[in-house]
């Protein structure tokens, strides 16, 4: 069998998350920490779903009601309730007149039939919301399951959802009347003012589907159930006879889900092991508090004030993306923000982010994730662990709604649906100052896990359908996470397009970043199934039984049992497709889920990023299949380029920098693949080249693996308070310490470590493609040398805004980077550069050395206009290099960047921490080696020359005076040295000249600090005349 239908590995914890070529880092761990009950401790990993099976030439028959006590389903439920108007349309319908009794509660009349369309929750409109004399409203519910022959809705109320007392009302729809197709649907007609107060949730049921169904099968009978592989139901634990779990399932389309209203706080404690007689009550009850019940919220009935917005449209090449996470962005208490750790906080920050330079944020998942999933205590240091990354989707259309500041301030669940209104105003602030919003969606798996996971809703509605499943219905783990999202399963295929055209339309986001991306590709699993038999009318006279080969048997007794003996899936006939050429998981030349998205026209404009691997080694970094280019990727080979040249490693690494700077065209313009590019050498050979630097989003770091800070400070990884014994993470992060690991009071390492921070920032922005900085990069955040904290809820995963503060000179040296890659268009190219356009260069200008041993590399480009000309330079040797500099045929170089040099004078641009005066005294020093043509790039170093058309103009020294300074002769030349004869003696020239200017730095600095006390005291006066 292929290799790709033999991965059934089973998630672990620590399990490895691919994160591409040469640098796999590993993501967060995945287990399930909070206890299940004994019994299910003792059957983990033999879960068993009864069916009925043929026995010679005879059927075994199940009573309706024997049926009923096999799935665990409640003789108290609400019963079915025919039509009071056979026939009538489903386009609008009002409720049943036969009442449900539960008008206390909100809901009014009885069960109407709804409409199989749209999925998911929505109120039946006409110009908006179809209201009745009271004012109420009619609610349509619809959701898909292709396995359930019995489907309940269940009403919860806020109050009985906050105590985990159960569902108020169990409805059992009518198959022949709420279901049309694989879509079981249903209305209800909902009091005015009620709708926050009313949630909901689903229980399913199918044909032999629990432990008594072989008990019920009929006197005498010698048959044993047997598992249907890949169905799940509310199915009992191990063990004959034992009582039922009743699993409350979520509507995949549901908006908003409301389960715990704080962040992280534990649900009520119940009695454990079905103390109630009928199973499992909740999910609470059969997982731990860590679980809380959840239910869907209704949609809110409030139209939103949008104020005109619109998308901004931002093309890809000037994006400037900031990677972020919600909660962990204004949760400490230095942020000063009045809702911390939420959307309104974020809102309150953005003015931050516009002033850096952002204009695109990329959160990190913000769909409804379950935060206590790994809740525990580590063994390393005591600390609970939390999901706190959230990379483990619960609901796919609903915003995290303890993201939201309108739970927090009174734990309100009634106030759920209200979560989706703080989302949208926080886009809308967004837009408003010029910044998109992308989304990080996970795709590739859920968090219902293994086998061994909850069933919250795609496991018991579609097991077969949602999930990528062998034959014996194990779960393929693609993503290293225990399961393995069913991408191009038509049905699936669809709900993720309805999905992301749900975020556009009505979230107004600009974009995703898909997560393993690569799954997205894989071949679906799938079964040849019949349609189910209660489609038609149940109780027939005479049903035709099939058997192994097609042909007919005698007519069977009508009722369930008869439905269930004429059916081929009841029977184990249905039958698991494998083919030879297009075995389940494979990855695909043409997916079917990709091409969907990439040509859906509601999705035109939205960004699109792809992740462009998976945890099973599946590489597609330049070949991921694109469609025209709508495909962007996090270019995981700029890292490790960018990172192995930045830190001095031996090798090839001067020649693949160079190619990091022009945006990577060998990994998207070059039709060919390497040598050891599997996916490049098949199928993904088609979708190599053609691309331009915008297909690259470059990083250099991500949420995944070492911050900035810490790529400079520790050469291994530290997450012993992960509590897996430092077992997790990625081992390989290609970091250097600068001397010592971690902290230090050491100067001169702290001194290399702050330059190679400048080195990395700059290397970042000046390259083509598409920069992606990470949230607290920009002011040197540590995680202490843990390069996986996903379990962490406290200052490791929190921006400090105190140390941010303290850090303003690496802040403005971001900050000054981003605004010269906007001002300069040379540097944001949508198509690769020439010979023309960007020239190379070594310690002699047009000969650049690219052997293995290179630790210098310089470029200059030619902007748009002469004044954006840039010369760029990186040393990242030990000892100085002494440049030539390019000549040119009018103006001189200008310096601008020079690493080597302390905070604020890196960046030589006036502002608040840098005068007029201190820039041009600065850049007066330089003049004694750039008018010879020479610049020095210190060890560790880099800089960045712009073109001034005259050194006249861009020097106005003249028109002032400096009390004690006393600048050399040589800073003091008004003309640029010819270059000829002497050029040859300016390399030692240059040198000395490079020894008498940095004699003169103490003195210079000096003259700055008198003239700012000069200054002062002039603006002392004349504020004290302006009074």
């Amino acid at each position: 069998m292929s290799s790709f239908a033999t991965n059934l590995r089973t998630a672990r914890p620590g399990a490895a998350r691919g994160a591409g070529p040469a640098l796999d880092l590993e993501r967060r761990a995945r287990s399930f920490s909070c206890s299940p009950s004994p019994s299910l401790s003792a059957s983990r990993g033999r879960r068993r779903v009864a069916v009925v099976r043929k026995s010679g030439s005879s059927e075994v028959g199940v009573t309706e009601a024997s049926q009923r006590e096999a799935v665990g389903l409640s003789s108290a439920v609400v019963p079915r309730k025919k039509s009071a108007k056979k026939g009538r349309s489903t386009k609008g319908e009002r409720a049943s007149t036969q009442p449900l009794g539960l008008e206390n509660h909100g809901v009014v009349g009885g069960l109407g039939r709804g409409s199989a369309s749209p999925l998911g929750p929505s109120w039946v409109t006409s110009g908006g919301p179809s209201r009745g004399d009271g004012g109420e409203s009619l609610l349509n519910l619809a959701v898909f399951s292709d396995v359930a022959t019995r489907l309940l809705l269940c009403v919860f109320t806020k109050d009985g959802l906050e105590g985990d007392q159960g569902p108020v009302a169990e409805i059992e729809l009518d198959p022949k009347k709420n279901r049309t197709g694989h879509v079981w649907h249903c209305s209800l007609c909902v009091a005015a003012g009620r709708h926050k107060d009313l949630f909901y949730t689903y229980r399913v049921a199918g044909v032999g589907s629990g432990p008594g169904a072989a008990a019920a099968s009929g006197a005498g009978s010698s048959e044993v159930a047997e598992q249907r592989p890949g169905v799940i139901f509310n199915n009992a634990e191990e063990g004959e006879g034992g009582p039922p779990v009743r699993d409350f399932l979520l509507d995949p389309y549901a908006v908003a889900i409301a389960s715990r209203a704080r962040w992280g706080h534990l649900a009520p404690e119940v009695p454990r092991g079905g103390g109630d007689g009928r199973g499992y009550s909740s999910i609470t009850d059969r997982f731990g508090p860590c679980w809380a019940q959840h239910a869907c919220c209704l949609p809110s009935l409030e139209d939103f004030d949008w104020e005109g917005d619109r998308p901004l449209n931002l093309k890809m090449e000037d994006l400037v993306i900031y990677e972020l996470h919600v909660r962990g962005f204004t949760q400490h208490p230095s942020s000063g923000v009045e809702h911390p750790g939420t959307y309104l906080g974020l809102t309150e920050k953005l003015d931050y982010l516009k002033d850096l330079g952002v204009n695109c944020v990329e959160l990190m998942p913000v769909n409804e994730f379950n935060e206590l999933e790994y809740y525990e205590v580590s063994p390393a240091n005591g600390v609970y662990r939390y999901n706190v990354w959230g990379y483990s989707t619960v609901g796919f259309f609903a915003p995290m709604a303890r993201y939201a500041a309108c739970l927090g301030e009174g734990g309100d669940l009634g106030r759920t649906a209200e979560v989706v209104r703080e989302f949208k105003e926080m886009v809308k602030a967004c837009h408003q100052r010029g910044i998109e919003v992308v989304l990080d969606v996970v795709f590739n798996h859920t968090a219902e896990g293994n086998h061994q996971g909850p069933c919250l809703s795609f496991r018991g509605l579609g097991n077969r359908v949602y999930y990528m499943l062998a034959p014996q219905g194990e779960y393929y783990n693609y993503s290293g996470c225990g399961n393995t999202v069913n991408c191009n399963h038509p049905v699936t295929r669809e709900f993720i397009l309805d999905c992301l055209r749900y975020w556009v339309v009505e979230m107004h986001v600009d974009g995703f970043r898909f997560d393993l991306a690569s799954i997205l590709s894989r071949n679906h699993s799938s079964w040849i199934q019949e349609d189910h038999p209660l489609s038609s009318s149940v109780g027939s006279a005479a049903r035709e039984a099939r058997g192994p080969s097609g042909s007919a048997t005698a007519p069977q007794a009508g009722g369930v049992a008869g439905a269930m003996a004429a059916n081929p899936v009841a029977q184990g006939l249905d039958e698991y497709v494998h083919d030879e050429d297009q075995p389940t998981g494979k990855p695909l030349g043409d997916p079917p889920l990709l091409r969907a998205i990439s040509t859906d026209p509601i999705l035109k404009d939205t960004k699109l990023i792809a992740e462009a691997w998976d945890c099973d080694g599946l590489n597609q970094v330049g070949s991921f299949p694109h469609y025209g280019g709508r495909w962007s990727e996090w270019n995981g080979i700029f890292r490790d380029n960018v990172r192995n040249f930045i830190k001095g490693s031996d090798g090839p690494w001067a020649g693949t920098f160079a190619g990091a700077i022009c945006g990577s065209p060998d990994v998207y313009g070059n039709p060919e693949p390497g040598e050891g590019d599997w996916w490049g050498n098949n199928d993904g050979g088609m979708w190599r080249g053609t691309r331009g630097p915008s297909a690259s989003v470059n990083f250099v770091t991500a949420h995944d693996g070492f911050t900035l800070a810490d790529l400079v400070s520790y050469n291994s990884k530290h997450n012993e308070p992960n509590g897996e014994q430092n077992n997790d993470g990625e081992q390989h992060n290609n970091s250097w310490n600068c001397g010592q690991e971690g902290k230090t009071e050491e100067k001169s390492v702290i001194k290399l470590r702050h330059k190679q921070l400048r080195n990395f920032a700059t290397a970042l922005f000046v390259s083509q493609g598409v920069p992606m900085l990470v949230m607290g990069d920009e002011y040197g955040h540590s995680k202490g040398g843990n390069n996986n904290t996903y379990c962490h809820d406290g200052d490791i995963n929190y921006f400090q805004w105190n140390v941010c503060e303290r850090q303003k000179g690496l802040v403005r040296f971001f900050k000054k980077l981003i605004r010269l890659r906007k001002n300069n268009p040379s540097l944001r190219q949508s198509a690769y550069m020439d010979g023309s356009r960007i020239q190379w260069h070594g310690e002699k200008p047009g000969e650049p050395d690219w052997t293995d041993t290179s630790r210098f590399v310089a470029f200059s480009i030619k902007g748009d206009v002469e004044s954006n000309d840039l010369y760029i330079a990186f040393n990242s040797g030990h000892s100085q290099v002494v440049a030539e500099l390019p000549i040119l045929e009018s103006g001189c170089w200008d310096a601008t960047v020079d690493t080597s040099k302390p905070a604020p004078y890196d960046f030589l641009e006036s502002d608040d921490m840098l005068g007029e005066v201190e820039v041009m005294v600065a850049k007066e020093q330089c003049r004694a080696y750039l008018d010879d043509g020479f610049y020095p790039i210190g060890p560790y170093s880099c800089v960045i020359l712009k073109r001034v058309l005259s050194k006249d103009e861009s020097s106005e020294l003249e028109d002032f005076s400096f009390s004690s300074c006393s600048i050399s002769k040589e800073a003091q030349r008004g003309t640029r040295t010819k270059r000829g004869a002497k050029a040859k003696r300016a390399p030692k020239k240059a040198r000395k000249r490079t020894q008498r200017a940095s004699e003169e730095d103490e003195s210079l600095l000096k003259a700055l600090d008198e003239n700012r006390r000069l200054r002062a005291i002039l603006e002392e006066r004349q504020r004290k005349q302006d009074m």
